[in-house]
C-alpha cells in the first residue's frame, strides 16, 4: 500500500507583547511574525526570515494592566487607544496573512517559549475572528524542542546555556517583530541541529 503523501509544515515564528498575564483582563498590544521555513516528508527548509514577515499594533481592549509587563515592551498605551489597529481588523489581516505564506501547507506558529504567545493568539483569533489559522494545537514550542533534542529536563532550558551556534546573532529587543525574526532563525537551527556534540 503506497505511503499517505504528508502535508508540508509551514513554520512562522510568532511573537507577541502585552500588557499582563492573560488575555481577556489585560490586552495584546502588538504582534510579530515571520516565516520560519517548511518541513515535508524530505526534512527541513529555512527560510530568509525578513522576507514574509507581519506587524500590527492593536489597540488595547480594557483599563487594566500591569505596569511591569507594559515596560518591558516600551508601548504607550495612550497612543494605541488612539492609532492602535482594531482587534478584529489586525486579527483577520494576520489570519489571512498566514494563509497567504501558508499556500500549499499546514501553519505551524513556533515560539521560544510558545505558551505566552500562543495563549494570547489564540484568544485573540477565536474571540476576535472566530477561528485560528493554527487550528486548535497548530503551535511548536522552540524549549521544548531544544529540551528533546539536548537531552535535558524543560525546566533546565534557557536560552544562555544554549550552544552560542544554534542562537541568533539578533538581539532579543522585545519589539514583537524583532523578537519574530529572532526567533525564526533560533528554529531554523534547531530544525537542523542533531544534538550535543553535533556540528549544526
Amino acid at each position: 500500500m503506497a505511503a499517505r503523501r504528508i502535508k508540508p509544515s509551514r513554520y512562522i515564528s510568532v511573537d507577541i507583547e502585552a500588557d499582563g498575564p492573560i488575555p481577556g483582563p489585560y490586552s495584546m498590544l502588538s504582534i510579530g511574525a515571520a516565516v520560519a521555513g517548511v518541513q515535508d516528508g524530505d526534512g527541513f527548509t529555512a527560510a530568509d526570515p525578513e522576507e514574509r514577515t507581519f506587524y500590527r499594533e492593536l489597540r488595547p481592549i480594557g483599563e487594566e494592566f500591569v505596569p511591569e509587563a507594559l515596560a518591558v515592551s516600551g508601548l504607550d498605551r495612550e497612543r494605541l487607544l488612539v492609532e492602535g489597529s482594531e482587534p478584529t481588523v489586525a486579527l483577520t489581516e494576520f489570519s489571512e496573512w498566514v494563509r497567504e505564506v501558508s499556500a500549499g501547507a499546514q501553519p505551524v506558529m513556533c515560539g521560544y517559549p510558545a505558551s505566552y504567545d500562543w495563549t494570547f493568539l489564540y484568544w485573540y483569533l477565536i474571540r476576535f475572528t472566530g477561528a485560528s489559522p493554527f487550528g486548535h494545537s497548530g503551535c511548536l514550542d522552540m524549549k521544548t524542542l531544544y529540551a528533546t533534542k539536548a537531552g535535558l529536563p524543560l525546566r533546565a532550558v534557557v536560552k544562555g546555556t544554549m550552544p552560542r551556534e544554534l542562537l541568533s546573532r539578533r538581539r532579543h529587543t522585545h519589539h514583537a517583530l524583532d523578537d519574530a525574526v529572532e526567533q525564526a532563525e533560533l528554529f531554523a537551527h534547531l530544525m537542523e541541529w542533531q544534538g550535543p556534540g553535533s556540528p549544526r
